[in-house]
């Protein structure tokens, strides 16, 4: 039998699930819809990823605004010390990069930082974006 927590535990899981998969896929209108109806704008999943991280990483500049506009951390990092704007910088996603450095975004932060990042991997035309 299933108790009342269960039920509303599986439900904030599918919601949960349905964000990140917003971020992943840039739908930044629903992605402020829910921001602004009280999901958290700093909301991570189980290895530690924003929706900003979700979001930078798979190009999705828009996505990226509206989470940083509600107060999305453009520093906070995952579990394995990476942070939006290094992940930016591993995809070469320059307009994401600029967004993030101009929302306060740490170059030297993380592991590797977006500075190590953009050497690392051959990036080094975001170097500028990064000062």
């Amino acid at each position: 039998m299933v108790s009342p927590d269960d039920s509303d535990a599986d439900k904030v899981i599918e919601l949960a699930g349905k964000v990140f998969d917003l971020a992943r896929h840039g739908d930044a209108d629903a992605l402020a819809g829910y921001v602004d109806a009280g999901v958290p704008a700093d909301l991570t999943n189980d290895h530690g990823d924003t929706l900003v991280m979700l979001a930078a990483y798979h190009g999705h500049r828009d996505a990226v605004a509206v989470l940083l506009v509600r107060g999305a951390d453009p520093n906070r990092a995952n579990d394995k010390g990476q942070t939006p704007l290094a992940g930016a910088v591993f995809k070469g996603e320059d307009e994401i990069v600029r967004l993030l450095v101009a929302a306060g975004a740490d170059p030297d932060a993380g592991t590797p930082s977006a500075r190590e990042a953009a050497t690392m991997f051959g990036k080094t035309d975001l170097l500028d974006a990064l000062n």
